[in-house]
């Protein structure tokens, strides 16, 4: 839904997931006018994750693996920041094999 706020404050829109995956990447997405959607932080479960670089100061992100959830907090709102945000979920296997065990594979989740 729709969300208002004044210049200057911090606002945090909230993002809720169903899978139950263990291996989940969140990302956040921004998308102003017509303009194609920018990339903004990604996390995987509880890790720090990567934001690019012109969000990096004022928009933040934790993924919350327990209440299926990965907030977007936004400080020091600027009229720039009107938009149309999106937070996209993708489960992806990681293998991993080990030159110790050529014949093994072994699956991990982050």
């Amino acid at each position: 839904g729709d969300v208002t706020a004044t210049e200057g404050e911090a606002v945090t829109l909230g993002c809720q997931y169903n899978s139950s995956a263990t291996n989940n990447y969140l990302f956040w997405y921004k998308q102003d006018g017509n303009n194609s959607p920018k990339f903004i932080p990604s996390r995987v479960q509880g890790d720090e994750g990567n934001t690019a670089d012109e969000f990096t100061e004022r928009f933040s992100s934790t993924l919350n693996s327990s209440l299926r959830s990965v907030p977007l907090k936004i400080q020091k709102l600027q009229l720039s920041d009107s938009a149309v945000y999106y937070c996209a979920l993708h489960m992806k296997t990681f293998i991993l094999i080990t030159s110790e065990c050529e014949s093994c594979i072994k699956y991990f989740t982050t």
